[in-house]
């Protein structure tokens, strides 16, 4: 059965609000970025289940993050901002995703390009990016595109703009469409990845409002429903010289931009892995009886789901543990690292991703397992675990993570870095 047109129509697309004309909160260190994570936690995780079920639009929770100033956390403190840790950051996705991981995930791009502007953005790009952002605004993500021969190739383009009056003051016009855009729908700028006259990788920060930007409600994944992960059109977007910003340049020196972005994503698998436990446990305790065969009393009591229980929880924390160590090496590694820091850094995030993902689906799958039957029941939702984790966990071939860090344990081979290229085959 096809599923209901209203999740597919371009025209239910939202209007994002005007949260960025308000005044948002502030947060100062990295203990109150922890205790605001926890607040909005308890606020998104009664509604989890429903917005999963009904594929909601969560707007209301990130006007929540916005106000609550939970999107400003790495803005520089010399811009007013908290600039909180990568270990601080990692632990508030983890709160977060294990309250509701699609709307966890929404923010994800949102920091990647805070970090892309805090790289390699000017003076003035900062100013006027960071203090939007701690004001509440919202980046989203236009990146992936298909058809290419590989998914590095874009066809994406930043053209100097011709001399006429169709675009008086714009320096630039971008032309393109990109797929699985996380956060675009209810972004108020979106970081759009491009190629420019001179073939360099660029970022051009387009208003969501543009002219020629069109944002399409068709994503219909079975899992991280309310991500709204869709597809983006660019069809002669004017774009200012002040809103491009020079992405090649991070690719001519070391650096821990692409492992952040991959850090994010560990830590909303750890979520996902700690949520679906914590339901495990609570439906156990819950059963009036044990599994049958169980020579015991209670299912409290049940040796062999006990023993299974502890090596999941095992999984669990080493889970947990891979992921503030490799955040670690990211906060030691600073802005500008060192080869080797960078290296070092970028093996350890793939070895939290790719050990994160495994026992996220390990874990959301033998919760059926463990608890029987009834943990079948739709009204429970306790299938959106391993959807979430499933979908989550297949942006990239997780083996390869594996392999990287085999490479630079036994070789001292860093891992490659994605660099996008101008699709020459299909180049308009």
């Amino acid at each position: 059965m096809a599923p209901p047109s209203v999740f597919l129509s371009p025209t239910s697309v939202p209007s994002v609000s005007s949260v960025v004309n308000r005044s948002a909160h502030r947060i100062a260190t990295d203990a109150e970025a922890l205790a605001v994570a926890r607040e909005v936690a308890a606020l998104l995780a009664p509604d989890a289940i429903a917005r999963d079920r009904e594929r909601r639009k969560p707007l209301a929770e990130l006007d929540l993050l916005s106000a609550r100033g939970l999107l400003a956390l790495t803005v520089p403190r010399s811009h007013g901002g908290a600039d909180v840790s990568a270990e601080t950051l990692v632990q508030v996705f983890q709160i977060l995703a294990a309250a509701d991981p699609a709307v966890a995930q929404l923010p994800q791009s949102h920091f990647v390009f805070l970090n892309a502007l805090r790289e390699d953005g000017n003076d003035a790009q900062k100013l006027f990016f960071f203090e939007k952002i701690l004001a509440g605004a919202r980046l989203g993500n236009a990146q992936a595109e298909r058809g290419s021969a590989s998914a590095l190739d874009l066809k994406t383009r930043l053209r100097a703009a011709p001399s006429s009056s169709e675009f008086p003051g714009n320096a630039f016009v971008l032309d393109g469409t990109k797929h699985y855009t996380t956060g675009a729908l209810f972004a108020h700028w979106l970081p759009v990845a491009a190629i420019d006259d001179a073939g360099r990788l660029v970022l051009a920060y387009v208003p969501r409002d543009a002219p020629g930007v069109e944002l399409l409600d068709d994503w219909n994944a079975l899992g991280q429903r309310s991500t709204y992960s869709g597809t983006a059109h660019f069809r002669s977007v004017p774009v200012p010289a002040g809103q491009v910003v020079a992405h090649w340049r991070l690719f001519d020196r070391p650096a821990t931009f692409h492992s952040f972005a991959q850090l994010l994503h560990a830590a909303i698998d750890v979520g996902i892995a700690e949520n679906a436990l914590a339901d495990t446990v609570a439906s156990v305790r819950a059963r009036k009886r044990p599994r049958l065969g169980a020579p015991v009393a209670a299912a409290t009591e049940d040796p062999l789901l006990l023993h299974r229980l502890g090596q999941l929880y095992t999984k669990f924390h080493a889970a947990e543990g891979l992921l503030l160590r490799a955040a670690r090496a990211h906060d030691a590694a600073g802005p500008r690292p060192t080869a080797e820091a960078a290296a070092l850094a970028a093996v350890l995030a793939g070895e939290a991703k790719a050990y994160a993902e495994d026992v996220s689906v390990e874990i959301a799958s033998e919760l059926f397992a463990l608890l029987g039957t009834s943990a079948s029941d739709e009204s429970l939702g306790l299938d959106r675990h391993w959807r979430n984790a499933r979908v989550h966990s297949v942006h990239d071939a997780n083996q390869w993570r594996y392999h990287a860090s085999g490479n630079w344990f036994l070789n001292t081979v860093a891992p490659g870095k994605p660099v996008r290229r101008l699709d020459t085959d299909n180049a308009r």
